[in-house]
């Protein structure tokens, strides 16, 4: 008979779930990842979403929904993203209104009971995985929009290359990045595209605390453009430190729709301009109504005022006066159009910004931010949403994505 081998100096002479567990603490530490790094993924490499979802139109916090979903790994020309930030428009809460121009298409493709749509127009996304056909942008790049209605108010999506653009994300916040497509390149293109201006020429402008506004401030400043911005009247040192944070930016004068409305403003405004030599050309609007008539009166002959914003939500009441006597030229400007039409000039022009910003000449507007993570409930979503439609806000409204 074969005798047994001997076990004393195996470690299957000690009782097993010792070894085991000696085993088990022999293994190295693991150390949790980074929030940037980390990813709900299911072992079939299927990458878990959330989005917010609405499949009819309404007040956001009527119609929109928190939906989880599973996203199939890319192949070809298909790209997952994650979300990094993304703002919050008035434009935004107008789609999901149903009372803007245009929207996201409802789709069943992210498997919901009803077609449904995703808000958000801009954002900026880190490229997790790419298809075997994408040729311009890999993995752990950064990219941005191409048009509107893409669909940012979530964690994750999948869309095809030519639907994105990539930026250099080097010296940026995700932040600054997300933001730079709407509000800065609406002004750039309002101040370069309507009136030929040179250096010391002059502009005006109501709104100017928005995004728009301190972007126009700024580029004028470095193009050497004088400005008048209006904003409404605040209370004692809140508004007096709106005046200074402006006139650092670069604005010339600060004053309150309210004194553009007094008698003789007119004659502070020549005052202003060298006694009406240095004409006042351009005026860019985004109140309408009274306020907006109000302003476009002092434009100076042949001046031309440029809408891309109706707050006010009143008409305009345009004399005739104004079009016969002073030939005043009266535009619109919709930034979404316009980027569609010519998505390369849109991506020069963020680029142009992007570096501005890296420089330290260009400053992104004050932010609002909600951390957006994985156990978020939809009820803070939705009240940081219901905050863009405060009068008075401290910045804008953003989701900023931590641990999803």
């Amino acid at each position: 008979m074969t005798p047994k081998p001997c076990l004393l100096n195996s470690p299957f002479h000690l009782p097993f779930r010792w070894y085991v567990s000696h085993c088990i603490r022999q293994q190295p530490k693991r150390v949790p990842l980074p929030l940037d790094r980390r990813r709900y993924i299911s072992a079939y490499g299927y990458t878990q979403a959330k989005a917010l979802v609405y499949s009819k139109h309404g007040s956001p916090a009527d119609v929109l929904t928190l939906h989880t979903h599973s996203i199939s790994p890319p192949h070809s020309k298909l790209l997952t993203l994650r979300t990094l930030a993304a703002p919050l428009n008035p434009a935004d809460i107008n789609q999901i209104q149903g009372i803007y121009p245009t929207a996201p298409p409802f789709t069943s493709s992210l498997g919901t009971a009803q077609p449904s749509a995703v808000p958000g127009n801009e954002a900026c996304f880190e490229v997790l995985s790419a298809g075997s056909g994408c040729k311009d942008v890999s993995k752990g790049d950064w990219v941005i929009p191409r048009r509107t209605g893409l669909g940012s108010w979530r964690t994750h999506l999948q869309v095809e290359e030519d639907m994105v653009m990539k930026v250099e994300k080097e010296g940026l916040k995700a932040e600054q990045v997300a933001t730079v497509s709407v509000n800065p390149v609406t002004a750039y293109r309002m101040l370069k595209d309507f009136v030929p201006l040179k250096e010391g020429d002059w502009f005006i402008q109501n709104g100017a605390n928005s995004g728009v506004g301190r972007a126009a401030v700024q580029l004028g400043r470095m193009w050497g453009l004088k400005s008048i911005c209006i904003v409404r009247k605040r209370k004692g040192a809140e508004e007096d430190a709106l005046r200074r944070e402006l006139q650092e930016l670069g604005a010339t004068v600060v004053v309150t729709q309210e004194e553009v409305t007094e008698k003789g403003f007119g004659e502070r405004v020549k005052e202003w301009t060298n006694g009406g030599r240095e004409p006042l050309k351009l005026g860019l609007n985004c109140i309408g109504g009274d306020a907006g008539m109000a302003m476009g009166k002092l434009l100076s002959e042949g001046g031309t005022m440029v809408t891309y914003g109706a707050m006010s939500k009143s008409p305009m009441r345009v004399g005739a006066s104004l079009l016969i006597f002073k030939d005043l030229r009266f535009m619109g400007f919709w930034v979404s159009k316009w980027g569609d039409r010519l998505p390369d000039e849109k991506k020069r022009t963020i680029d142009e910004v992007l570096e501005l910003t890296r420089e330290g000449k260009f400053k992104d507007v004050p932010k609002v931010e909600m951390t957006w993570s994985w156990e978020t409930k939809t009820e803070e979503l939705l009240d940081a949403i219901n905050g863009t439609l405060e009068g008075f806000r401290k910045g804008k409204g953003i989701f900023k994505f931590g641990d999803t």
